[in-house]
């Protein structure tokens, strides 16, 4: 079933002692706004992690593998397209339609965020009608550094240089605690055109409420979904500005709390969408 409605949404998520997105260009350290000091995760992490719970949790559904997914050599999967049925009796501006086509059909991360797939064959470019922003901090946060130890070596000669002592040294950098804010649109517009359904929606829905608990990891430390808060329109146009119902979702730091260590420590306040013609859907909601 096709999409008929346009959707905004806020998706809050927390970290605590962990680093939520480290940023090799400065030693792993969390990324952060250097002007502000305000904790950063790139639009690309978060959809990594709706990818992994799909490809975790649709393993046979031929219509939602994964494009984009780890030791994938997207070449050979965009030149398979071309030898489907349907496609590759094409001619060339056809046969390049048609394997767009099956693309989407058979990738749920195409269908849902788009892709270029002119590397190969060429299946051409697709833009996907659920977009991310870069999530941020509601405070600044503060990147702790920590030394750790190996109680090992990886080399005889590194073992000799350590003069019976097997003892390596190391970093580790983890956040005390942040809570995030990302902001997402849904086009159903786009999503005629890719293909995006209500089944997608809703394994979308239950991958951002879902995904931390599958994505553990000793360096990301603890984090959670806290908030998903869904305004639905009534119309694939929509019946408001995005940004004033976004920006109708608060979150700040209660009166009396100086540094921020859970998510008790924020009050949350929704100001009801203007129009009747729009719906909050709450489907996190911590504070509740």
């Amino acid at each position: 079933m096709s999409l008929n409605n346009r959707y905004e949404f806020v998706f809050l998520f927390d970290v605590k002692d962990g680093n939520p997105h480290g940023d090799p260009d400065a030693g792993n350290l969390p990324r952060v706004d250097a002007e502000t000091g305000m904790g950063l995760v790139t639009d690309v992490s978060l959809k990594r992690k709706v990818r992994n719970f799909v490809q975790l949790t649709q393993p046979e559904n031929p219509k939602s593998q994964i494009f984009v997914r780890e030791k994938a050599i997207l070449n050979q999967l965009i030149d398979a397209s071309h030898e489907q049925e349907g496609v590759k009796d094409k001619q060339k501006g056809d046969k390049t339609e048609a394997a767009k086509k099956w693309m989407c059909e058979h990738y749920y991360d195409i269908r849902t965020f788009g892709a270029v797939m002119s590397t190969g064959k060429n299946a051409g470019q697709v833009r996907g009608p659920v977009q991310l922003t870069f999530s941020r901090s509601i405070d600044p946060i503060v990147a702790s550094e920590h030394s750790i130890t190996r109680m090992a070596v990886t080399t005889e000669k590194e073992a000799e240089a350590q003069s019976g002592d097997n003892r390596t040294m190391g970093r580790k950098f983890t956040v005390p605690y942040g809570l995030y804010r990302c902001h997402g649109f849904i086009s159903a517009h786009l999503a005629d055109q890719t293909g995006f359904s209500e089944d997608d929606l809703g394994l979308f829905w239950q991958a951002l409420q879902q995904m931390f608990d599958h994505d553990r990891s000793a360096s990301r430390g603890e984090m959670s979904t806290r908030g998903l808060f869904v305004f639905k329109h009534a119309s694939k146009l929509g019946n408001a500005p995005a940004t004033e119902l976004l920006n109708g979702v608060k979150v700040e730091l209660k009166e009396g709390v100086e540094v921020a260590r859970s998510p008790d420590d924020y009050q949350l306040t929704i100001e009801t969408p203007a129009s009747n013609e729009i719906e909050l859907l709450t489907m996190v909601n911590h504070w509740k």
